[in-house]
């Protein structure tokens, strides 16, 4: 059974340190009103809910834990994450996911700008549209969108890969569409199934690096 916090009468630094220093593996944190920072800094295997919407930075640095937020997110959901699961049933403001380092961020609504920003090795599954510059500067990991992106998507990519079903408005600085071959239609099946979706593979383009900005170039400077 699980443990209940309620935020309206327990201020969230109690709640954090209550998951830094868990007593249960299961819990459940009620009327998060739109609080900041819920759930941040877990280092253990717990299971936490939280039921309604939260604000700024809702899982950050998260590890091994697996927090489902029933509810919309503010900005920078799972930012740093390193390991576990962060799943938000509604939509994501900005920067989700935000140079997280590991883990996988699923969002089964629609991401707001910068979505993925300095990603360095998460896995990031959308089920609705991301908004501009998502991917930016994305180090390593996989941004799966089932909508659309907005303009300038991945923008000074390094060795992130995307993967977009609808439309993509504009593609940034040095990103480029790639081919789509067996390994990453065996690849996106493995992340569609993991976030719980059933869209077709085959029915996603693939974006990457063009590996042109790694080193400054006098013939690239328009580029930069």
């Amino acid at each position: 059974m699980a443990t209940l916090i309620d935020l309206a009468a327990t201020p969230v630094r109690e709640l954090n340190r209550a998951l830094h220093a868990p007593e249960a593996t299961s819990w459940r944190v009620l009327n998060p009103r739109g609080a900041h920072a819920v759930a941040c800094g877990i280092r253990e295997d717990l299971a936490v809910d939280i039921e309604g919407h939260v604000g700024y930075y809702c899982a950050g640095m998260n590890q091994h834990a697996t927090v489902t937020v029933h509810g919309n997110a503010g900005t920078g959901v799972a930012e740093n994450m390193m390991s576990g699961t962060v799943r938000v049933h509604g939509n994501a403001s900005q920067s989700a996911g935000a140079t997280a380092h590991g883990g996988l961020l699923v969002i089964d609504g629609d991401a707001s700008a910068r979505c993925g920003i300095s990603m360095k090795g998460v896995d990031i599954v959308v089920g609705g549209n991301v908004g501009h510059m998502s991917a930016f500067m994305g180090q390593a990991g996989r941004l799966v969108v089932c909508g659309d992106a907005g303009d300038a998507l991945g923008d000074s990519l390094y060795e992130a890969r995307i993967y977009v079903r609808g439309t993509v408005k504009s593609l940034g600085a040095d990103c480029v569409e790639k081919e789509m071959r067996a390994e990453h239609l065996a690849e996106l099946a493995d992340l569609l199934k993991v976030a719980e979706r059933d869209e077709e593979p085959a029915t996603f383009r693939r974006y990457g690096s063009a590996r042109r900005l790694y080193h400054f170039q006098s013939d690239n400077t328009a580029a930069y």
